[in-house]
Formats: C-alpha cells, sequence, structure tokens
C-alpha cells in the first residue's frame, strides 16, 4: 500500500484570507464549507489542495517546504506581476538577463513561494 498527499497544509492566522489569496493565485476556489472566521479554509486547484489552519504563533523563519509555481498562460515576469498586485510581495530577485531563474515571493502572511519561467520561456 501506497500514501497520496491529500493537502498541502499551512499554518496561518487568517486562513479564510489566505485561502482567497491563493485561490486567485492558482486559479482555484475556496470550499463552499469555509467561511470568514472559520479555524481552517480549503482551497482546490487543478489537482492541489491547500489547507490553510489556524496557529497562534507568527511565521518566524525561513519555510523548510515551499511552492514552485510554473505559469501556464503568461511569462514568468507577468506573472510576479500579477501576484504583487494580488497582494504578495518580492523577496529575492534570482531572475537572470537570460530569462532563466526565478522571483521568491512572499503571500501576504510571508510564506514564500518561487514563480519560475513558463513552459514556453523553457524550450525557447
Amino acid at each position: 500500500m501506497t500514501s497520496r498527499v491529500r493537502h498541502i497544509t499551512l499554518d496561518s492566522h487568517a486562513p479564510y484570507a489566505q485561502a482567497l489569496f491563493w485561490a486567485q493565485v492558482l486559479g482555484g476556489n475556496v470550499s463552499d464549507e469555509d467561511l470568514p472566521g472559520d479555524p481552517e479554509a480549503l482551497v482546490h486547484a487543478g489537482g492541489a489542495a491547500l489547507l490553510f489552519v489556524t496557529v497562534p504563533e507568527a511565521k518566524t523563519l525561513k519555510n523548510r517546504v515551499h511552492l514552485d509555481l510554473q505559469p501556464e498562460d503568461r511569462t514568468r515576469d507577468e506573472e510576479v506581476t500579477r501576484l504583487l498586485g494580488l497582494g504578495a510581495r518580492l523577496v529575492d530577485d534570482r531572475r537572470r538577463p537570460d530569462g532563466r531563474g526565478f522571483a521568491v515571493l512572499a503571500d501576504p502572511e510571508g510564506n514564500e513561494f518561487c514563480v519560475e519561467p513558463s513552459a514556453a520561456e523553457r524550450s525557447a
């Protein structure tokens, strides 16, 4: 027997707000069962499920696990601009002039994630 990943769970102070942000990032939706103020909120997005759960402590260190995003219908730089407009912030810019590299962003609660070049950019 084997196991499968059911959710990727992230600690949060405001699970519903985090779920709304990530639903926009991933083009997914927040579960109909979750409401503002609930202790957890689930995002379904194309095969991935992110579960945000309330914890009392603040994030203090770099994530030990993070998401790497690859845009499907825009360039890496267009996606970075879009995500900054949704409330992400740039943490580390590792994009290279040759189009390779990635940008490290943080969500509204400081969880780091990376934006890599699109498949089209990688094949160019």
